[in-house]
């Protein structure tokens, strides 16, 4: 499939879960893929892979948290492989301490950074050129947290991902007439690596019962190859099953809490 030959396609994170599987799905579709994580290794692995069968894509290593290194990337990309046509914004941080009595404002900020912030100022880097152009495809990887937040993600978590929820949805009904389609996709739970830094990760047969990267993927590539006059502007997804995750909520309500709390309240 060729459907997308001769886009562009920027993907954070992508060397691991959603955006490796969202980066292979893009190039077997055609796209020359720029994919982007910090460790320049990781992400240069993925790109030797999707090489390997045939796709085209290109390693770049950067902090999307630091606003330079935003600026360096884009340069980078668009020197190398051409204007972005697709920005799928995946790359994501987790909350260590998902109680808000005790997440601290830098955990917050660097959630907020990565997940909401860095959206922003890799959207507003592309939009002049897509604007300028035959326009583009802006995709961002929420969570179903935006709109059901509990202790699982976490109090900055679910704040982040719900903010970058809200910036989707104004980037569609400003920029939809300059074609622009922006859309912002809501997955529930997936089993991918940021599992392993909840509180209790979850195990192996739970994890068997969420969702796949690919599948996350794979509703990416649908709302980037679908004709230029229609858009997605939101998608939620989630596992058919619903786990109990009761022990999850219980073990995060009081990670990071004082022992002199722990002896008054935890029962």
């Amino acid at each position: 499939m060729s459907i997308l030959a001769g886009k562009v396609a920027l993907v954070t994170g992508a060397g691991t879960g959603i955006g490796l599987e969202t980066a292979r799905l893009l190039a077997e579709a055609g796209a020359t893929v720029a994919a982007v994580g910090r460790r320049h290794a990781v992400v240069e692995d993925v790109c030797k892979q999707i090489r390997t069968q045939g796709g085209n894509a290109t390693a770049f290593a950067a902090d999307i948290s630091k606003p330079d290194e935003i600026s360096r990337l884009i340069s980078d990309i668009t020197t190398s492989l051409g204007p972005i046509d697709i920005l799928v914004n995946n790359a994501g941080s987790a909350s260590t301490i998902p109680n808000v009595r005790w997440t601290s404002e830098e955990e917050w900020q660097t959630v907020m950074n990565v997940n909401m912030t860095a959206v922003y100022r890799l959207t507003q880097a592309v939009l002049p050129t897509m604007i300028g152009g035959n326009g583009g495809t802006i995709i961002t990887v929420s969570s179903l947290a935006a709109i059901r937040p509990n202790l699982l993600g976490g109090a900055a978590y679910g704040a982040a991902k719900a903010a970058v929820r809200n910036f989707m949805a104004y980037l569609h009904t400003t920029f939809r007439n300059n074609q622009i389609r922006a859309t912002c996709i809501m997955p529930g739970e997936t089993a991918t690596p940021i599992m392993d830094s909840r509180v209790r990760p979850p195990t192996e047969a739970e994890r068997a019962m969420m969702m796949h990267p690919e599948d996350v993927a794979r509703a990416v590539l649908l709302c980037c190859t679908l004709p230029d006059r229609t858009v997605i502007e939101e998608l939620s997804i989630a596992p058919t099953r619903q786990r109990d995750i009761s022990a999850d909520l219980e073990a995060a309500r009081w990670n990071g809490a004082p022992k002199e709390v722990l002896r008054q309240e935890r029962p």
